[in-house]
């Protein structure tokens, strides 16, 4: 049985970010009170519309959508693999 090497291995959270970069994105709902903070230049003009948010790995905003769906056609488009994050 092969091993894969742990990048976690000295510090927890130092290369964690790193992990799956270019590769992974994470498709989250969005709280409106969230909203603000990560998209900071959107014009947001009903918060309390469903949101959900695609990130990259190291918890970049990516893009801003209504549906989930549309936020991981939007993974799959640009050749990255979504995970949900609850």
């Amino acid at each position: 049985m092969t091993r894969a090497p742990s990048v976690l291995a000295d510090d927890p959270y130092e290369n964690f970010e790193e992990l799956g970069a270019g590769e992974v994105a994470y498709v989250r709902r969005v709280s409106p009170n969230d909203l603000k903070k990560m998209f900071p230049d959107a014009e947001l003009q009903d918060a309390d519309l469903p949101a959900w948010a695609l990130l990259a790995a190291d918890g970049t905003p990516l893009v801003l959508t209504d549906t989930r769906n549309a936020a991981i056609a939007n993974a799959i488009e640009n050749d990255l693999e979504a995970l949900s994050v609850h």
